[in-house]
């Protein structure tokens, strides 16, 4: 049979990625749906409704149906992940895979459910749901069944992931809403005071992309950047540097590293210690920020290192995690009978 019947899916704010046992990574796209209001019809599902968003007529909607993290639009999010399962592992009403979906350490029961149903409705059979940091641990190649301790950050779209993990489990963690999508955010804010120049987010994107940085570079990088003139209400371009948008970035940066400084002062000693020699690793899209492990390795004093591959992580490890369905099974009812 061509099929595969294991499949895991990480289910990002910004971006959406499946991963197929035996063929790895198959599908990275942003979580974007364009809808026709008056009809409820899906019009485009992925990169093509990304490049709808903020450019759409009246009648057209581009969404993006999970916010921070979570599940913001239960319809438009079950429709979304239908498509990414036809799309990738040709479901039908005769077959239908096992899914392992990646989730927030900080997430609801409640958001929980609403994943879970999610999935179930977009064809899975049995859905299992995973940590994001526990996850993107394993998709960097760490053995997290030793009793060393690992600190993961995972930084997405929506929610940035902090986890000490040893034998398998979370020791301590939390889950800040600041994230990708911040980021963006942090830069239109900046340009409107700054420049009196109304940007769009996909512009903050490709600047963030292109110049922005964490920590100060060795030459600056300058970049066009076009929008709209508050003052005159007509089109205008500037050029901003990367300084500046060094300076855009600095609050929601100081946030991350905050987050980081409390989860290490929950930490017990001993895997305090290991991770000291070890080293912190970051994942997700926002490793990807010019400069933010030299930030956070100031802050912290420990050696932090990026993963190679930092976007596919969570879901190469969702992945890899369906090999060992039952571990992780035992691992959730272990902790859940510890607050019983």
């Amino acid at each position: 049979m061509g099929f595969s019947d294991e499949v895991g899916i990480d289910l990002g704010t910004a971006n959406v990625l499946v991963y197929i046992k035996g063929k790895g990574v198959v599908l990275s796209e942003p979580s974007v749906v364009a809808i026709n209001k008056d009809s409820n019809q899906i019009l485009a599902v992925g990169e093509e409704a990304r490049q709808m968003l903020g450019r759409t007529p009246a009648n057209i909607i581009a969404v993006r149906p999970l916010r921070d993290g979570v599940i913001s639009d239960y319809d438009i999010t079950e429709r979304m992940l239908k498509y990414f399962i036809r799309k990738t592992c040709k479901s039908s009403k005769f077959f239908k895979p096992r899914i392992m979906v990646c989730v927030p350490s900080g997430v609801t029961e409640v958001e929980k459910r609403a994943v879970r149903e999610a999935a179930l409705q977009a064809g899975g059979k049995a859905v299992f749901l995973m940590e994001e940091p526990v996850a993107a641990a394993i998709g960097a190649g760490i053995d997290i069944s030793k009793p060393d301790g690992v600190m993961v950050i995972d930084i997405g779209g929506g929610t940035t992931d902090i986890a000490v993990i040893s034998l398998g489990g979370i020791v301590a963690s939390t889950s800040v809403k600041v994230a990708g999508d911040r980021f963006d955010e942090s830069i239109v804010k900046y340009m409107r005071k700054e420049h009196k120049l109304y940007i769009g987010e996909r512009t903050a994107e490709e600047i963030k992309m292109h110049i922005g940085t964490a920590y100060p570079r060795h030459e600056l990088v300058t970049m066009e950047c076009r929008g709209r003139d508050l003052v005159t209400g007509l089109p205008k371009s500037i050029e901003v540097t990367s300084k500046e948008i060094m300076e855009a970035l600095d609050e929601t940066l100081c946030t991350i590293c905050e987050a980081v400084h409390s989860v290490l002062e929950r930490t017990p000693p001993e895997l305090a210690a290991d991770i000291s020699n070890s080293g912190i690793l970051i994942t997700g899209g926002g490793a990807l920020l010019n400069g933010i492990d030299k930030r956070i390795e100031e802050r912290t004093g420990i050696h932090v290192k990026i993963a190679d591959d930092p976007k596919s992580c969570v879901a190469t490890g969702t992945g890899k995690a369906l090999n060992s369905i039952e571990l992780i099974e035992n691992s959730q009812m272990n902790r859940k009978n510890q607050y019983l």
